[in-house]
């Protein structure tokens, strides 16, 4: 039986992570005292749950925080029972405030006493043990709904056990580093070319791009010697149990040479990666709601 175990702070979409394993087939149960996981795993083998593709469980600060402590402890007697694959989502404080006002919902642990920026603050506490276990991180800052689904859907449930699931994202700097990246790369020694007025609205993506970096040789050396360190250590990665893995690009905008860069990336290491996704964070910049 395949078991996710679903957390992560209040306002990073596991609602909506929870609805999209439902609508893939999944037995899902929000909330659940995290003492009573053993139980529902001993029951996920009578008939009527064999024809579910697992359980989805949705674990955060509702429990208690002995249950959460226990529960992190554990992670690895649960998986003597089921495939375990603990998700857990985040976004940033200034995201998860700004969601909270917007839908005007109180955090489970703030009170009168206790203000929305503390209560973050707390749960963020209470979950690390958690997140340090999480076989899959997935920060859901400037994702909308609709990309949260997808993500669920190509970095979860396409996993098949035997391949590195294997994500390439691009970013920029001056928006934060990625969360949930394993590995990060810097770009921005690369040329800039934001400084060329007809390359300026284009993309790492676009050929005029492509062709000015193409024509630096520290473009192409910096793109083979990623590859090279990639392509020497992932296997060390995967072989040391992990499932999952995010390695992202850099520069100053995420618009031109770290697009280009985690193309390129993208591109080599999807023959031996099948199920290697890329993102550009910054392109489609729309937060969920």
């Amino acid at each position: 039986m395949h078991l996710v175990l679903l957390t992560g702070r209040s306002g990073s979409g596991k609602s909506t992570a929870l609805h999209q394993l439902e609508d893939c087939g999944f037995y899902c149960v929000d909330n659940l005292p995290a003492a009573l996981l053993p139980d529902l795993i001993s029951q996920s083998t009578r008939e009527e749950y064999t024809s579910y593709k697992g359980i989805a469980v949705c674990i955060d600060v509702r429990n208690s925080r002995q249950d959460l402590e226990q529960l992190s402890l554990a992670t690895s007697q649960l998986e003597a029972l089921a495939s375990v694959d603990i998700v857990y989502l985040d976004a940033s404080d200034d995201i998860l405030t700004k969601r909270f006002s917007e839908t005007r919902r109180r955090h489970p642990l703030s009170n009168e006493d206790v203000s929305l920026g503390e209560a973050i603050q707390i749960e963020t506490t209470l979950l690390e043990a958690l997140r340090l276990r999480a076989s899959l991180i997935i920060d859901t800052s400037s994702l909308n709904v609709y990309e949260l689904r997808n993500t669920i859907n190509t970095r979860l449930l396409n996993y098949e056990g035997e391949s590195l699931s294997l994500l390439i994202e691009s970013f920029g700097f001056k928006r934060g580093v990625p969360t949930d990246a394993d590995l990060v790369f810097d770009a921005r020694l690369l040329p800039n070319p934001h400084w060329s007025t007809e390359l300026r609205l284009l993309s790492g993506k676009d050929k005029p791009v492509v062709d000015f970096l193409d024509s630096h040789s520290e473009c192409v050396d910096f793109v083979e010697s990623m590859l090279n360190f990639l392509t020497q250590w992932l296997p060390l990665y995967q072989r040391s149990q992990r499932s999952y893995f995010t390695v992202a690009v850099g520069c100053t905008g995420g618009q031109h040479r770290s697009v280009y860069v985690a193309e390129k990336l993208h591109t080599a290491l999807k023959p031996t990666y099948v199920q290697a996704q890329i993102r550009h964070r910054e392109l489609a910049p729309m937060a969920m709601p």
